[in-house]
Parts: C-alpha cells; structure tokens; sequence
C-alpha cells in the first residue's frame, strides 16, 4: 500500500491518498474542500482510480472536500454509522473493511472524540484521525466526546497495535507528520503509560480550550459531505 500525505495550512489538517500499488485503486482520507482541486489534480497525475473517500469523523474545524470529489470523481463516500450524515454513499462500523485492489483497509471505531470517530488501519499503519494526535489526543467537550470512552479507544484498541505501527494523524500543529505506537504509549502527555482512566478524564476536564473557529459552520455542512443539497440512498455496512 503506498501513502502520500497532504496538508491543509488553515487548519492544520492532514489529508491521505492511500493506494493499492498493483491494482491502481485509492482512497482519500479527510479531504478539505479548500484543497480539492490540489487532490483531484494528484489522483490524475499518479494515474489513480479514486474508489473511496473516508471521513475518520463529521469535523468541526474544517469542510470536508468528499462531496466535491465524489461530484468529480464519483468516488463513495463513507462514514461512520453514528454521524447520521445526510449524505454518505456508505454508513460503516467496527470491523468493516474497504477493499482496495487486493488489499483491505480496516474500519476500527474509536468513540470518544466525537461518538462517530473511526481509525482505518492498513499493514504497519494506522491513520487515527482525531482520536490519537501526536503527543496528544482529540477534546472531548462537544459531538457527543466522552473522555473516558476515548480513554478505552486509545488504550483497549491503538495502543494494542504493534509498537511499530506508524501513527498518521489527522492533525498536527508543529510540523511533526508520524509516529508510533510505541512512541505514543511511552511519550504521550495525555495518556502516557500508567496514566489511570480517572487521571485522564480529569485533565481532559481540566482544559479550557476555545471552541473551533468555523464549528458554526463546518458541523452541518459536513453533516452534507461539504455540499448543499445533496442526498443519497444509504447503506449500512460496508461490503463492497
């Protein structure tokens, strides 16, 4: 499976074309509109099909591009049962996978960030969305975040991956693209290693941050994958 990673200035947002190398056949994972012509442009250049585009969850700090692409492409878009999003071509739950050439992309739902937030894990990497950061971790005071239940999604679910599995995040302030698992669960100051549940949820109680400047409008339209008016029929499940 070949990555490409991609980054969105304004909001600090990754973006991941991943692709079957034999087959040709991709997926783009959390396309923000505002770079929907740099990604579609790239699909073209590598000689893509773009077969997917995932939403690791509905996010409040950006418009997702995937309505767009899926306008130009005809590229599925998939997202997770809980969002309710009135637009996807695929509701998706743990353990569901996306086939791609004669690989699968692994759907593992990561609550806690938000109750709609998944984690796609392919051979030796994970792209762990909002639910894991780099020396962080999603807040959980809005979207239905509980931070006990992200406490179990990180430490019952990521951190039993290998130690080896690189960690691609959905977001990063600072310039740093990857990690790991084992770097997170030695060097993580949210969740470190022998950081208690209780511990946990108390910090993240304790954290005060300011609301995400464009959740006014970012939520309902992504709730519409980026565009106004657009409605499919929708299927649960994701065996494709």
């Amino acid at each position: 499976m070949e990555i490409q990673q991609l980054f969105d200035p304004d909001s600090s947002t990754y973006t991941y074309l991943v692709w079957d190398a034999h087959s040709g056949e991709a997926a783009l994972i959390d396309p923000v509109r505002q770079q929907v012509g740099r990604d579609i442009r790239l699909v073209r250049q590598l000689g893509l099909k773009l077969k997917y585009t995932l939403e690791t969850h509905i996010h409040a700090d950006h418009i997702t591009g995937a309505g767009a692409i899926r306008n130009i492409l005809n590229s599925i878009v998939l997202v997770h049962e809980n969002s309710r999003s009135k637009c996807a071509d695929v509701l998706v739950k743990d353990g569901d996978f996306v086939p791609l050439g004669t690989q699968k992309i692994h759907i593992m739902h990561t609550p806690g960030h938000t109750n709609n937030d998944v984690c796609y894990l392919i051979d030796g990497a994970v792209f762990s969305g909002d639910t894991l950061l780099i020396k962080g971790c999603g807040r959980t005071d809005f979207q239905a975040g509980d931070a006990g239940t992200l406490y179990d999604s990180i430490s019952r679910h990521l951190f039993t991956l290998p130690g080896d599995t690189r960690v691609y995040p959905g977001h990063d302030y600072n310039g740093r693209t990857h990690s790991t698992i084992a770097e997170e669960r030695l060097n993580n100051p949210r969740i470190r290693k022998g950081i208690t549940r209780d511990e946990f949820i108390l910090s993240m109680s304790q954290l005060e941050l300011a609301p995400p400047q464009q959740i006014h409008d970012a939520w309902p339209s992504n709730l519409r994958c980026g565009t106004p008016d657009y409605n499919p029929p929708i299927m649960a499940g994701c065996t494709l």
